[in-house]
Parts: C-alpha cells; structure tokens; sequence
C-alpha cells in the first residue's frame, strides 16, 4: 500500500492482519492512514453490530453487489483493482465443485492448501469447501511436505511448481548410483518377497565380477568358520544385491508410467505391469501426498503433460484447470473421467469460451468481473461491446472439446518480415530435455527468431564427463560438441514449427533465472521484459552481421574441434552421420516426445 498513498487520496482506512511496528517511520505520506489489525476490526463488530442490523444488512445485499476488489499487476505496471460480484464468486465455487467427482459432504473429506488467500483461486476453492463443509487446513510453502504426510489429505490444492519438483526427485532417484553402505537406502525397498523376482524378470543383469568376487567368497564358508568379519561382509553383500536390485527396480517403474497416457485405459499386458509396478513402487509415491489423496486440484501456470501421465499412472489423478482473476478464478478444468494430459480441461457450466481470430481465447458468462475499479479505460480494453473478456492468452480447442493454452498473446513478438510468433510450443519443446533449464525466445522487429537458452548446469556437468570434458562453465558452453549438442535439440524442436518461427541461432546464458533474482515470476513464468533488459548485448550479438559469420564459420569447423572420444558419445560427431539427430533424440538427455 504504501508505495501508492499518493495516488489514493480518498484512503483512509487498511485492515491488516498485523500492524507494522514501525508503520509511522515507513510512511511518509503527509495525510493520516488509519491502521487496524483484524482482530481489533472483529471485537468493534461484535460491540457495535447487533443482531437486527446484521440481520438488515444480510437483506439489502444482492447478487450483483460488489463483494470484493482484488489487486492484479496492469499494464503498465501499476496494480489495477478487478471487482467481483458474491454473484461471480459463489457461482464459480458452485461450478468448479460439479465438475469434481466422489466429493463427500462433511468433515471426512480433508482439504490441504499452501496458495495464498491474496489469489482469487485459493479463496473461490477456500469457498467451495466451507458450503461442502469439509475440514480445510492452510500451511506454508516450505512446511507443506512435511504436513502432507501429518494430515494426509484427500483434497490438494497446488501449482505446477511444486508438482515438477516432487517428478525431478522421483526421476532423480531412479537415476541416481546405489549406494549399499547405507542403510537408509535399502529401506526403500516396499516389499522384499517381490523385489528380486520383479527386477529379474524385467530386467535382467549380470553379476559383476566384484559381485561374483564377494559371494564367492563366503559361500561355500562351513557355519563354523564364520566369524565377525565374515557376517559383516556377508551382510554388506547382501545388501549391495538388495540396493542394486531395488534401483533397477524403480528405472523400470520410471519408465513404465511414463508410457501412460491419460484419455486411454491400459489394457493387457501393459495393464498387469502397471498393477504390479503399483504394488512395488508407486504406493510410495503416493506416500509423499499423504496416502489417502483423491485429487490434486492444480492451477496458476501449465502442467507439462509428462508430469501429468506420470502421476496418473501411479493413481494420483491431477485436474488442471484454468482461469483468471477477472473471470473468478477456474472458467475450464479437467474432470475425473474427462482428463486429458496438456490440456486444461473443457468450459464449467454456464461459461461460454470462444476462440478469436488471432488466437485469443475470450471468455463470456457470470464469473466474469464487472470491471476495474475506477478504471473504465482498461475495463472497455478488455471487454468488449457483446460481453467478451480478451483473456490475453492464446489457446485452442482439441478435437475432442478439451482447451489448450497454447501461450500468452503479449508474449507474440512480430518479426520485421510481418509474421507473428508464439514462442511458448517452442521454449517447452526445448524445456523438455534436462540439459535445459529454461529457453527464452526472442526477435520482436527482427528477421528472424532467435533462442536465450538457459542450461541445467547439473545435467550438463554429467553429459561433458561422458565427454571427458572437465573445463569450467563459461568455457564448457562455447565448446564444440556442447553446442553441436544443444544444436542438435534446436533442430528437432525447429520440426514442430512453422517456417517462419524457425529458431536460426541461440545463445548460451551462463546464468540461472529465478524468483530471487527477479527473472521469474512466483508461478514460474519468465519475465520477459526484464530478460530482454538484462540480456540486451546477448540478444544484439545473435543478430549482429559480424558475429554471424563467425558463428556460421565456427559451426563448419565443429567436426573437427572435438575430442578423441567415441562416435556414440560425442553429438558433434553424430551429428555429421546421416542419423544424427535421431541418436540424440533417442540418447538419455534428448527431447522426449
């Protein structure tokens, strides 16, 4: 509030949840702002307010009156109130919770929340449950795992983040080396009975000569003989085997959910795998939800489908939904039977959803707001004259009826040749392999579309050992077969994309962006603007003439700058054979499909 009481002159009353101590020394506006804290508004109420003028104020309230102004980032940087009707909230609870199936009226339904009630999503699903009467606990972000597991909840609200947090544990611990030594590793391990008849029949694997070495030895020892040291080493042993058993165990666990596809029942064989994977690994991922969870209601930014088919399979169902502030929160969401991975999901009863001519997805029916509060500018911008709301988002419809952001129309760029991109398909296409963090496509008023790419310096350590590159990061990201590799994704993403949105070079960013750093925003979502300010001698030198030459030149002396290692690990070497860039497609750190 603070920054803005020069602009509010008509202010003069803030209700907090606790008032600063220092709230005098922090404002140095002229005018006095009263401050209450929300229990000192409570104890006024319950002396001032008797139960006939609670009772008169209950009755004059209508539908279509204002119940709450909600402040969202404008255009211009400076916030912007969307006001909301109890007509817009409540119908919106009502219509988010039918579409929510086998939800129990009363307390045994348990409702876990760490969004913040300043979001319209968290208060709308907040709503929802309070006319259900479900049993509602909140929690903080960095508490919200350990309360999982303590209140074991059937109801989960959350956002992609922490989902594709909880999918890069799991995938790093199916590739992680097993480390027999300790204990806590083989507790892992669900069912004993199970586990070495599971991991030989999908995926057998010779005795090491080390491991035949130690078995060996003790085997054919008579009991008498056995003393301290041989049970050590015998139990040791054992474990080594038990480790190494559970961890091809959980690769193959790994690789059989991500052959799930929501939308499509298993069947066959692929069925019983999946119930047998269950049985042995996937209870444990539920383990972190708590055990009992039905449904993880997600919003605020896209799900990556793979996240999506993963947890599906391991029976812990996602429905991702999709809206806005102006619109009350969820307009579209996926539902129990009717769920589809990358999409978030088809229109809430009594919503119209519209595609415009350009992309744009507008949005019309009783959720929507009546406006921006003292802003009728911005509010004739965003809705129209038959009572569309211009989303700013880009998005279309599948086949089968489901919606699908495809990105955020501010975030179109138009090249100087007149064309429009839309970099998102692009950037997620990249983001699927784990050598990339984050790419941030750039090119507005420029020839052609060009690429920020951000590396996942974890991965991409582990790829130039393959290589037997041991060199610092600055020096690893202009090196030959480090670019051929990154090359190489380009190219197969640039396969899914119009002509004229071909990504013709990119950048190595030796930077990481974050919240902290002011790159990303809480949802996870580039700023682009900011990126474009901070990166500007980057972006200048994709398109400078002199730079492309020695790129060009530098890119046909690739084949000969690489290392003496072998063909099957080196990209730059693949990438001269015919199949190329099938290899690295196929290759561990390659863009999955």
């Amino acid at each position: 509030i603070i920054p803005y009481l020069s602009s509010t002159p008509d202010l003069q009353i803030a209700i907090v949840a606790d008032v600063p101590l220092d709230w005098q020394g922090q404002s140095k506006h002229p005018r006095s702002l009263q401050i209450f804290s929300l229990a000192e508004i409570r104890q006024r109420g319950q002396a001032q307010m008797s139960d006939e003028r609670q009772q008169q104020l209950r009755a004059s309230l209508t539908a279509n009156d204002l119940a709450t102004i909600i402040y969202i980032p404008g255009a211009t940087g400076k916030p912007q109130g969307v006001m909301l009707t109890h007509e817009n909230l409540s119908a919106n609870a009502l219509a988010m919770f039918s579409g929510i199936p086998d939800l129990e009226l009363g307390a045994k339904e348990v409702v876990l929340s760490f969004l913040p009630l300043t979001h319209v999503f968290a208060r709308v699903f907040f709503y929802g449950h309070m006319n259900y009467g479900h049993s509602v606990y909140f929690t903080t972000p960095n508490r919200v795992m350990k309360h999982l597991k303590e209140i074991q909840p059937t109801i989960f609200a959350t956002v992609p983040l922490l989902l594709e947090k909880i999918y890069q544990r799991i995938l790093e611990t199916g590739s992680q080396t097993p480390q027999p030594e300790t204990a806590k590793s083989v507790k892992y391990d669900l069912l004993p009975r199970f586990r070495t008849f599971a991991a030989q029949m999908f995926q057998k694997k010779q005795e090491t000569p080390q491991q035949k070495f130690r078995l060996s030895s003790l085997r054919w020892l008579p009991p008498t003989q056995f003393k301290l040291p041989h049970w050590r080493a015998s139990l040791t042993a054992w474990k080594s085997l038990q480790t190494e058993q559970t961890q091809r165990l959980v690769d193959w666990a790994i690789a059989l959910a991500q052959q799930y596809e929501l939308g499509r029942s298993p069947s066959g064989k692929y069925d019983w795998m999946l119930k047998l994977a269950d049985r042995l690994v996937f209870s444990r991922w539920r383990s972190v939800f708590g055990g009992h969870l039905k449904y993880a209601i997600c919003g605020g930014a896209a799900l990556k489908a793979e996240i999506a088919n993963l947890f599906a399979a391991a029976r812990v169902t996602i429905l991702q939904g999709y809206g806005l502030t102006e619109t009350s929160s969820a307009v579209a969401c996926n539902r129990g039977s009717f769920n589809r991975a990358g999409t978030v999901g088809v229109p809430l009863p009594g919503i119209e959803i519209a595609i415009a001519s350009d992309g744009e997805i507008l949005v019309r029916g009783p959720y929507v707001t009546q406006g921006y509060y003292k802003n009728p500018e911005a509010t004739q911008q965003a809705i129209d004259s038959e009572g569309w709301f211009h989303t700013g988002d880009i998005g279309e419809f599948t086949a089968d009826g489901f919606l699908k952001i495809v990105g955020l129309k501010k975030s179109h760029f138009k090249l100087s040749t007149g064309k429009y991109v839309t970099p998102q398909p692009l950037e997620h296409k990249l983001e699927q392999s784990p050598l990339v963090a984050k790419a941030v496509a750039v090119g507005a008023e420029r020839k052609f579309c060009a690429m920020l790419i951000f590396p996942d310096f974890n991965n991409l350590r582990q790829q130039a050992q393959l290589l037997e590159l041991d060199l610092p990061d600055a020096e690893l990201l202009n090196h030959p077969c480090i670019l051929a590799l990154y090359q190489a994704l380009v190219d197969e993403a640039n396969c899914h994309l119009p002509y004229w949105s071909l990504v013709k070079r990119f950048q190595l960013i030796n930077a990481t962006l974050s919240v902290e750093n002011g790159m990303l925003t809480p949802s996870g979502e580039v700023k682009r603007a900011r990126i474009a300010e901070m990166f500007a001698q980057e972006i200048n030198t994709l398109y400078g003439q002199e730079d492309s030459k020695r790129r060009e030149t530098q890119r046909h002396e690739q084949l000969n700058l690489c290392p003496p290692v072998p063909s099957s690990t080196c990209p730059a070497y693949a990438q001269s054979l015919s199949q190329g860039v099938e290899r690295i497609r196929n290759s561990e750190f390659g863009i999955r499909n």
